[in-house]
């Protein structure tokens, strides 16, 4: 799976400066945790205000908004629903290991599809299945494994006008 277990703060943020930039006003907020909880990285998707809390700096400062494309997502070369948005990225710290009583990171992304949500349901499950999850219908979402055993969640709920907002789950 190309979503591998936590990313590190460093190279997050990285990432998050290689997303592009996009002056419309509106990107994508993205915040980072630690694994004891405490946000050590956030973009505000609105504003393109950055803060970082890492060891041995302490900052914030103004970018253009960032915009993460949808294309940029990538589950086993499963992209998000075509016309999708991300909205949204959290990631949560952890070693990655999943051992049983352990707490584990783990990445949540909220996007939105031009499509009701059972269609964007029925979309992500045929193709995930096709990429070796195992997947089964969980209310209007889904619930299952990744290919590595990893917990996977998708919910998806209706928001008007043929569109879906939705939040996939990975590990944690």
């Amino acid at each position: 799976m190309r979503m591998r277990k936590a990313m590190t703060g460093a190279a997050l943020a990285a990432a998050m400066l290689a997303a592009g930039c996009d002056r419309s006003g509106d990107g994508t907020s993205i915040t980072i945790n630690a694994s004891d909880g405490n946000t050590v990285g956030a973009v505000d998707g609105r504003t393109g205000e950055v803060k970082l809390k890492l060891p041995g700096f302490t900052g914030q400062f103004k970018l253009p908004n960032l915009k993460v494309q949808p294309n940029n997502f990538d589950l086993n070369g499963v992209h998000l629903y075509p016309g999708s948005t991300v909205d949204a990225i959290n990631v949560s710290g952890g070693d990655g290991a999943g051992k049983a009583g352990d707490a584990d990171g783990g990445v949540q992304v909220r996007f939105t599809s031009p499509a009701d949500a059972a269609t964007v349901r029925d979309w992500f499950q045929q193709r995930l299945t096709g990429a070796g999850f195992t997947l089964h219908a969980d209310g209007q979402g889904l619930s299952g494994t990744t290919d590595e055993k990893k917990p996977f969640r998708m919910e998806v709920n209706d928001a008007g006008r043929g569109r879906t907002q939705g939040t996939i789950v990975l590990g944690g």
